[in-house]
């Protein structure tokens, strides 16, 4: 970890704040499919992603899992920020979908550098804003779409964030979407049909060109 990379990751931070980063975050790596947030976990520190993508997602009392949103490189978990804040504990689940670093801060540093650092207070309320943003949009994507449109909605989703070729199955769309794998298959045989999709074993190729942003 140095400072030129935090400062590709994180512009618009103060020269100060880099350094109080590289001095008092703790450098951690993860494995693909490694949890990093369980509910009811206490924490401590603030995730700021490195590299990789991170998955947070909610899962119910049989284990079944729901879909919030992914994390990218020089991102924040926003949700963990709230808890820790509030000395609460987590409300999600977090995995690693790829091998992954992050940089963990002491909580203590979080309040200090609200009122240290205007880079950091921005970088906070914008982090809050663009998750809140991508919650409604998976809430109404819930509340208002039935599932082949609710499908196309993720996959679009997962288009943006991977590419075109996703290493998903039947059975991991299902899991994130909380549906069975047989709806899923069925809704992908017919959007193959239709063209928008291509079906491979262990994967999906997104076809149509659209807009993967919405």
């Amino acid at each position: 970890m140095d400072k030129l990379l935090l400062q590709k990751l994180f512009p618009g931070f103060e020269n100060e704040l880099y350094e109080e980063m590289l001095q008092h975050g703790v450098t951690r790596y993860v494995k693909e499919g490694e949890t990093l947030l369980r509910v009811g976990q206490h924490i401590r520190s603030v995730i700021l992603i490195i590299e990789g993508v991170v998955k947070l997602y909610r899962e119910d009392d049989e284990g079944n899992e729901f879909f919030i949103y992914h994390l990218n490189a020089g991102q924040a978990c926003s949700l963990s920020m709230v808890c820790a804040y509030k000395q609460e504990t987590s409300e999600v689940m977090a995995k690693a979908i790829t091998n992954a670093t992050l940089l963990t801060v002491p909580l203590e540093f979080m309040d200090k550098w609200l009122g240290r650092y205007k880079g950091w207070y921005e970088f906070v309320i914008t982090s809050y804003r663009n998750r809140f943003e991508e919650l409604l949009k998976t809430i109404d994507a819930v509340a208002f779409s039935n599932m082949d449109e609710r499908l196309e909605f993720y996959l679009k989703k997962q288009v943006a964030q991977f590419g075109p070729i996703l290493k998903l199955t039947h059975h991991d769309i299902a899991s994130d979407l909380n549906s069975s794998r047989e709806v899923i298959s069925r809704l992908l045989k017919k959007m193959e049909a239709k063209g928008l999709v291509g079906l491979n074993r262990n994967s999906i190729e997104w076809i149509k060109k659209i807009n993967t942003t919405a």
